[in-house]
């Protein structure tokens, strides 16, 4: 039996886009910023990642329209990238409406913000980790053609890093224990780590002869 084929310019042809099931599961980037008035935002992005350790650098993307997320950062240099755990599922959800500018979507959801230390938007309370970043740079993509596309990367930074002593076991963090979410793309699937398993990096491979 052959594999399922498609290009993505021509179309899938199957009931959903499975692209975003495919490069499964993203961790949720849940972004916090502040206008140059000083309102909170908040908004989860599954387009997200880390990209360098030293220094660390992570970067989330928006498509389609530029969000008030990517506005705010802009204009301020400065954001936080909340993490979710499972018990935090549904408040995630929920600032994921779109609402006015200037809404505050911690409100919104009933989240309490604690202050940041170096860096002026609000982080979440509960969130089992924190990272405060200074923006590196926003960039919008382009396709292969190099014609710009409507998708806007940004790059920041991690200046510092808030962890949930709940979830420091031993001086480790337990990511099982954190039950952090991932997005698993078509329409409401997302899963939760809570099981790991260990496979140490081998210093040199030999195939057997």
């Amino acid at each position: 039996m052959s594999d399922y084929f498609y290009e993505p310019s021509k179309g899938h042809g199957l009931p959903h886009n499975p692209f975003k099931a495919i490069v499964a599961p993203r961790p949720i980037g849940w972004i916090s910023s502040i206008d140059k008035q000083g309102r909170v935002n908040l908004a989860p992005y599954s387009f997200f990642n880390a990209f360098a350790e030293t220094p660390p650098i992570i970067g989330f993307c928006t498509s389609f329209v530029r969000k008030d997320s990517v506005n705010n950062i802009d204009e301020t240099g400065e954001f936080v990238a909340n993490f979710c755990g499972a018990d935090l599922a549904q408040e995630m959800n929920i600032t994921s409406a779109s609402v006015d500018p200037g809404v505050d979507e911690m409100k919104l959801a009933g989240l309490d913000a604690e202050a940041s230390t170096l860096v002026k938007p609000p982080r979440i309370k509960n969130a089992i980790a924190a990272l405060e970043c200074k923006l590196i740079n926003t960039t919008q993509l382009t396709n292969a053609k190099g014609e710009l596309i409507n998708t806007w990367l940004t790059l920041g930074e991690v200046i510092g890093v808030h962890i949930n002593p709940a979830f420091l076991k031993d001086g480790i963090f337990d990511t099982a224990a954190a039950r952090p979410l991932g997005r698993c793309g078509y329409q409401g699937d997302y899963v939760e780590v809570n099981t790991l398993f260990e496979m140490i990096r081998p210093k040199e491979y030999k195939p057997a002869k």
